[in-house]
């Protein structure tokens, strides 16, 4: 495939002005850790959402939904749209309590939430442990895909692909710190989604495919329309459906949907100017993740069963691509060879948009775990800020280079779904009743956390287990183990946190007076603290949390809504479509009230 001077003009400008944003934010990013990491705590909502929104469209997505519609069908993203009950959790419950806590990064909680070494350990230990091991995998299948699209559509070998990408995230990531990754955001989402929607609409109108129309009658892709599975096929149904929704949601510690918030979002709401425009990035963000951006992306997956039906097809229209990079995945990438001059520049530039946007959060939010809850804490208590800044460039070359040279050793962007999922099963829990319950400790998380990791490493060697059905299905074999690992993991910490001591009375009186979390979780505490006649509780603000959920329910009414309504507007199935514009409607007005109501208990 030959690209035009057209295609390259769009590409170097974009390069062009990405690095520009770097080098003018460069020096005042380099001022203080606070500026390089949070930019000074005064960002507005709707620059922190579409930050959000551009960070999570990752090069590896629109592959993974690819992947996901070829094997399992459209109602196969229920894996990830489960997670909008996360989302919206954190919206309406988290993202106040994060921003009163004003941390510097999630993990500095720890020592707010619990004390003494148990608490060092756990933060030290997640520093090492989120930001940069799972920090590397979740960048080296970003990374991959970048592999995948560079081989298909420009011929590149892999290492050519991951020096020349990553080499310009990596500089202007470390030269320009989070200012220059929220700004350079800003850019990113418009060329990423402009690409997503002008490659949809040209691919589903190719002559191969036919039209929308011709697109839903063609055998390979009518029985993958249903947006929810098949109620009569119990495997798919209880895997790709009653799971994610029943257990997965709250559950499972996954990079972007942390129960109660966390990792890259829990940056975002800390950058925020206060608490009204943290809520208001995290739910912009959620309304765009869930509601609208996918539907591109489906439509040129299930567009591509037209062209390259199976594997075997992709492996005879592109030969050199390497056996071991073979998968779903790569029709993705396919599928945009066939663009024209000028759209097929777009759309390059919109992936390489989406590779830059979300290596760059990845790179900052770990860096600065490396270097606030870790080098900090550990190794230099008193470094100033210059060399904290200092720290933090270094550590973002040297997390870009792990991610890369991980990259080139795997296959398919799945694969790591499902490991990032299974190794934080049975965590979830504990990050939501954290905040709610004073009984949970540091060990509680600390026993989790090896718990997880030790059952899941158990299940993958010796391929045993009592859900190991789906194995012979072919349908997420990693899903058959996960309510085992959720409930072996849950067990596990539940008796770790009865077996050890609860939290010094001290440390959670000074908790619940600096978020004021409410609820019957800390009654013990709040009735201690009024024998003592200390006085910890905030009369002013209400608990907002029954409130938080109202609306957290309306709001997945809203975005399901919108989600479904979408698809059945493109489907062409007019009546559904206007019934659940309807429904929209009516939970939005209705959403409205209820926040009107939640800014009451917002201080």
């Amino acid at each position: 495939m030959e690209l035009s001077t057209l295609d390259y003009s769009f590409i170097v400008v974009f390069f062009s002005i990405v690095l520009f944003i770097g080098i003018y934010v460069s020096k005042k990013s380099g001022a203080s850790s606070s500026e390089y990491f949070l930019s000074g705590r005064t960002m507005p909502w709707w620059l922190l959402g579409l930050s959000m929104v551009a960070t999570t469209f990752s090069t590896d997505t629109p592959n993974l939904v690819t992947d996901i519609v070829r094997t399992n069908g459209v109602s196969g993203n229920w894996v990830w749209w489960a997670f909008l009950l996360t989302g919206l959790l954190t919206v309406f419950v988290y993202a106040k309590l994060w921003r009163k806590s004003n941390v510097n990064t999630d993990l500095e909680f720890y020592e707010l939430r619990y004390g003494g070494k148990p608490a060092s350990f756990l933060r030290k230990f997640r520093a090492v442990y989120l930001g940069v091991i799972f920090n590397v995998i979740t960048m080296s299948a970003v990374t991959l895909a970048a592999i995948k699209i560079g081989g298909i559509m420009l011929g590149l070998e892999p290492w050519v692909t991951v020096v020349s990408a990553g080499l310009i995230t990596v500089t202007f990531s470390a030269l320009g710190g989070f200012k220059g990754v929220v700004y350079t955001d800003f850019l990113l989402f418009f060329v990423a989604m402009g690409g997503a929607i002008g490659a949809a609409y040209y691919l589903v109108n190719i002559p191969e495919v036919g039209g929308i129309t011709a697109l839903m009658a063609n055998e390979h892709v009518a029985d993958k329309l249903a947006i929810v599975p098949d109620f009569s096929n119990t495997n798919a149904l209880i895997t790709l459906f009653i799971i994610p929704l029943a257990v997965q949601w709250w559950s499972s510690w996954y990079p972007g949907a942390e129960p109660g918030g966390g990792g890259y979002i829990a940056q975002r709401m800390l950058a925020a100017k206060n608490e009204n425009h943290a809520i208001g990035a995290t739910f912009f963000f959620n309304i765009m993740h869930y509601a609208l951006r996918p539907w591109p992306w489906i439509l040129v997956a299930l567009a591509s069963l037209v062209v390259y039906p199976d594997i075997a097809s992709i492996h005879e229209a592109f030969p050199n691509v390497a056996v071991d990079k073979l998968g779903h995945d790569l029709a993705y990438s396919a599928m945009l060879t066939k663009l024209p001059s000028g759209l097929l520049g777009l759309v390059l530039a919109s992936l390489i948009a989406a590779y830059m946007s979300t290596i760059s959060t990845q790179l900052n939010w770990g860096s600065s775990y490396i270097v606030y809850d870790f080098y900090k804490q550990q190794i230099n208590p008193n470094a100033s800020e210059k060399r904290l800044v200092a720290v933090g460039r270094l550590s973002t070359v040297v997390l870009m280079v792990f991610s890369a040279a991980l990259a080139l050793l795997l296959q398919n962007a799945l694969q790591l779904f499902e490991v990032l999922l299974v190794f934080g099963a049975g965590t979830g829990l504990i990050f939501i009743l954290r905040w709610f319950w004073w009984r949970i400790n540091a060990w509680s998380e600390i026993t989790a956390m090896f718990a997880s990791g030790i059952v899941s490493i158990i299940l993958k060697l010796t391929a045993v287990g009592p859900f190991l059905f789906a194995a012979e299905t072919g349908v997420f074999p990693d899903w058959a183990e996960y309510p085992f690992v959720v409930v072996v993991t849950t067990v596990i910490w539940l008796t770790a946190t009865y077996m050890t001591q609860p939290e010094s009375k001290q440390v959670l009186q000074d908790f619940y007076k600096k978020i004021q979390p409410g609820g019957p979780g800390w009654s013990k505490v709040i009735k201690e603290a009024k024998d003592e006649n200390v006085e910890i509780v905030n009369t002013k603000e209400k608990w907002s949390v029954p409130a938080g959920i109202t609306a957290m329910l309306l709001g997945c009414v809203l975005i399901y809504s919108c989600m479904f309504a979408t698809g059945y507007w493109i489907y062409g199935k007019t009546t559904s479509a206007l019934i659940l514009t309807a429904v929209a409607i009516v939970s939005g007005l209705l959403l409205a009230r209820a926040w009107n109501k939640m800014k009451d208990h917002i201080l």
